[in-house]
């Protein structure tokens, strides 16, 4: 049976395969110093990644507000196309095409729900991959708070990634050992970072998602002018200088 898909998602686009401690702030603003510059001129790409199983489902609408609003300073800036991705249920794993509305990327990501299923972090790696090879991305988010796979597969995908210079930036939502650890690993292969959070620190959370999107769609000098208003990226600022 043929489903229906939401607008703007794309069939088969994926193919198969606690609040935040001080050390946890500081380790990913330090390593966040390894982004690559974007040449002038182009366009920024981020591929934006979530987990959408059940576990996730107790603070979901609160997540996607957050998740949402970082779009909003990029919007003021432009030349920032975002790409979502999700999984959930059962061999679920879409992606959406290459947005540049960031109201358009909120109607999308309203349209998500939470269903049972374990993680397909692989596939999304595999995905960013894939669209690292096409044309260049310049980061990768992913948001998740469990992990279900075997890590050292994890980790080749990471490597791969790595190959191509995207830096990926895990964000934890609460404490579930193994997946920091993989998380962790994943941030550190690819250069990007790794930072927890939770339901009590949704501003941390926003302003850290922010910083790494206005980073992706102009560069240092459009983070150094958002470093004005907003301290954590200021110190973003620092450590990529």
């Amino acid at each position: 049976m043929n489903r229906k898909l939401p607008a703007g998602w794309t069939k088969d686009s994926v193919p198969s395969a606690a609040a935040s401690t001080n050390a946890d702030i500081a380790e990913f603003l330090a390593t966040a110093r390894s982004l690559p510059q974007r040449p002038g001129g182009a366009r920024g790409r981020l591929v934006f990644a979530m987990d959408a199983t059940m576990s996730r489902q107790p603070t979901w609408d609160r997540a996607l507000s957050i998740q949402a609003r970082m779009f909003e300073e990029t919007a003021r800036i432009g030349g920032l196309d975002v790409q979502l991705v999700y999984f959930r249920g059962i061999n679920e794993c879409m992606a959406s095409k290459w947005v540049s509305d960031p109201n358009a990327l909120a109607r999308l990501m309203s349209g998500i729900a939470c269903r049972g299923g374990h993680t397909q972090i692989g596939r999304v790696l595999s995905h960013i991959r894939t669209e690292g090879e096409r044309a260049r991305v310049n980061a990768a988010v992913y948001v998740g708070d469990c992990m279900e796979e075997n890590v050292d597969s994890l980790c080749s995908r990471a490597g791969e990634i790595a190959l191509l210079g995207i830096p990926v930036f895990m964000f934890q939502e609460g404490f579930e050992p193994g997946a920091e650890q993989a998380f962790r690993e994943i941030a550190r292969i690819t250069k990007g970072a790794y930072c927890r959070f939770d339901s009590n620190s949704p501003g941390q959370l926003k302003s850290l998602l922010s910083a790494v999107a206005v980073y992706a769609a102009g560069g240092r000098a459009a983070l150094a002018d958002y470093s004005r208003t907003d301290g954590t990226s200021a110190l973003l600022l620092e450590q990529l200088s």
